[in-house]
């Protein structure tokens, strides 16, 4: 037994602090049976979806285990399937806390914000702990039977190849619904956003629990064990032959035991206090959680006996502090309170068309300061490794892991959102008072920061996880420079550039499509069900949901085919250096874009609730229209497109590094 049996344990820790805030959750009251109604839709609604596409990805998995059974052998097939598997369970489980958490959240709202806040907190921490819980205990259990890191690397690929799917395909069906409810039932007919006469609104609400939920869930879950694997690859790589080889293979699953720790102790500071403001209890309760886990960092790498701790904790530290930096500016542009939500916000004054120029902008401006601290945290990171005799891939990919180490707080923070924000659907169903729905809408507010902040977050650490994971396949396939002279790796460099543009036009294209449909029905549905605008009849909800399931799994075919067969295809034909190129060209758009669409789109959903609040004429006002066509461009832009960008980058990479020294041994070209 050596230091792997701590990540075993604290596993299984996160796992039962996660049984215990689904006991606390279950136990608290609504006694609203409207309320109740609406969310047992919900339920019925996203446990159907989920099982049409686990059934989907069920099959999609058989057949690439058995490529890897024939090409890569029986050991990583295993690997590949188990790590399906837990990724579809961490999503699964948390999904369905949070859908029946939203009316016990709206019930908890009559008594106010400080009431209902850590009922939805605490309800999205079931989905942080037992992510991190399941990743721990998979991990840990594949290196232990196998005593491999390659092995472990199979496990990486199977949650990655299911993460993309799951979030690409959460993101069609929430953005199909959610856009088709805005256009027909706001702008239309003057609705609220979650009147229950709109027969969109129910597809609406299990779209953000399949979205923001299981698949942001299933993205993060991704990013965090392709990190930890990127470091016991590279240490095993790098130092496997020295005395204390096994120590640096396994030091990211220590890492990640203390990053259940940090989080148990950053849940204590996630509290609203006197300033009734949840998201500054949210990120107190980051902040913490950060602090908590440097020093637990310190202590882990003097107690683990390595003989230069300081070359493995600065880089690890440099990491921690990427993801503030990246946080801190997606607050600053995607907050209600902050002056880029309410400068465009303004704009809609004139029309839709400047409010989405002022949005668009802003989400331009917000790339710089995140690449800037993903780009000093890299070069602090491979500098301080360096400084201190360790090589600068490892210290690259240790910043990775120490980003994504505080996880579970992350997680809980990003659930939190679509948890909130289906209560006041359900305190709207349930004829609430205005005073609830608008704790309700304090509560969602706070909740879209949080979750541009996890989208920022997850963005940033997908960049940091695909350069470790670009050196461990240099490694594996023994890259060592790129040379911009050769035409290989140019070719290969525009193709892996085109990708992320050319996905996030696939999936945004595939909203459109299913949108279009899900208008028509809505408005077919007022024209012909008597009495549904006076509230005198139901919608056919049902209808709504099964649009946005069945065109959510057809259009997930062709992007999730290319992320799958583009890289392989790049190394048969034109070899390893230039599949090294292609995975650098996607890297470096998909960062940019996935952070563009990522803060743009929640800025615009936040200038649109800033004026719900009263501003400029607040619902229903010309301002308010053009708030709504701003939201409609930027909901595929921060639900669909962006979120998947870096699990498509982490994917391919995946790929690459899997097959790469299989595919590359027969190409064609090698040029």
């Amino acid at each position: 037994m050596g230091w792997e049996i701590v990540s075993l344990v604290f596993g299984a820790i996160s796992i039962g602090v996660a049984a215990y805030f689904w006991v606390w959750t279950m136990k608290q009251t609504n006694d609203n049976p409207v309320m109740e109604e609406f969310s047992k839709a919900v339920q019925e609604g996203a446990q159907a979806y989920l099982k049409r596409l686990f059934q989907a990805l069920g099959l999609l998995a058989g057949v690439i285990a058995l490529v890897m059974l024939v090409a890569l052998g029986w050991q990583k097939a295993i690997a590949y399937l188990f790590g399906a598997a837990c990724s579809a369970a961490a999503g699964y489980v948390g999904m369905t806390v949070a859908t029946r958490a939203n009316a016990r959240v709206a019930w908890a709202a009559r008594e106010g914000l400080k009431k209902a806040f850590p009922v939805g907190f605490n309800a999205g921490a079931v989905m942080g702990f037992a992510m991190v819980g399941v990743a721990l205990i998979g991990m840990t259990l594949i290196y232990m039977i196998f005593q491999s890191p390659d092995v472990v690397l199979g496990f990486s690929f199977g949650a990655s190849s299911l993460a993309l799917l799951a979030k690409a395909g959460g993101g069609i069906y929430t953005k199909t619904a959610d856009i088709g409810a805005d256009l027909v039932g706001k702008v239309e007919f003057n609705l609220a956003e979650d009147d229950p006469r709109n027969p969109a609104v129910i597809a609406d609400n299990v779209g953000d629990n399949v979205g923001d939920v299981a698949g942001m869930g299933a993205d993060i879950f991704d990013s965090y064990v392709a990190s930890v694997v990127a470091v016991m690859l590279l240490g095993f790589e790098l130092y496997g032959k020295r005395a204390d080889g096994v120590s640096f293979v396994v030091l990211p699953l220590v890492l990640g035991a203390a990053g259940v720790i940090a989080s148990l102790v950053g849940m204590l500071f996630v509290r609203t206090g006197e300033s009734n403001d949840p998201g500054r209890g949210l990120n107190m309760g980051t902040y913490a959680t950060t602090a908590v886990f440097a020093l637990l960092t310190l202590g882990v790498v003097f107690l683990m006996g390595f003989d230069r701790p300081l070359g493995i904790f600065w880089p690890a530290f440099a990491g921690l502090l990427a993801g503030v930096v990246i946080g801190v500016t997606s607050d600053k542009f995607t907050d209600i309170d902050q002056q880029a939500v309410q400068h465009t916000a303004h704009s809609a004054n004139t029309g839709p068309a400047l409010l989405i120029l002022d949005g668009f902008s802003y989400g331009l401006l917000s790339i710089v300061p995140s690449i800037l601290g993903i780009c000093i945290a890299m070069l602090a990171s491979w500098f301080l490794a360096q400084h201190y005799g360790l090589a600068g891939t490892y210290g690259v990919s240790l910043a990775a892991v120490g980003m994504l180490s505080v996880t579970g707080m992350v997680v809980a923070s990003d659930a939190y959102g679509p948890i909130v924000d289906n209560a006041k659907g359900c305190a709207e169903a349930g004829h609430e008072s205005e005073e609830t729905i608008a704790v309700c809408d304090r509560l969602d507010a706070a909740g879209n920061t949080a979750k541009a902040i996890t989208k920022g977050f997850a963005i940033g650490a997908a960049a940091l996880t695909v350069l470790a994971l670009f050196a461990a396949y240099s490694e594996t396939v023994n890259v060592d420079v790129l040379d911009l002279k050769t035409p290989g790796v140019v070719v290969g460099l525009f193709l892996g550039a085109i990708m992320p543009p050319l996905f996030s036009a696939l999936t945004i294209l595939s909203v459109s499509r299913n949108a279009f449909k899900m208008v028509e029905e809505i408005r077919r549905q007022f024209r012909e069900i008597p009495g549904l605008l006076e509230g005198k009849a139901k919608p056919d909800s049902r209808r709504c949901v099964d649009i946005a399931a069945r065109g959510a799994l057809k259009e997930l075919i062709l992007p999730g085919s290319l992320s799958l067969i583009t890289p392989v295809a790049v190394g048969l034909v034109l070899g390893k250096y230039a599949l090294g190129g292609f995975l650098a060209g996607s890297i470096v758009t998909g960062i940019v874009f996935a952070l563009l669409m990522a803060n743009a789109g929640g800025l615009w959903d936040n200038a649109k609730k800033f004026i719900e609040d009263g501003a400029y004429g607040g619902k229903g006002s010309a301002a308010h229209k053009a708030a709504v066509v701003g939201d409609t461009v930027g909901d595929p832009f921060k639900d669909t497109a962006g979120p998947s960008l870096n699990t498509l980058i982490t994917v391919m990479s995946l790929v690459a590094t899997v097959f790469g020294p299989a595919i590359t041994s027969i190409t064609l070209l090698a040029i």
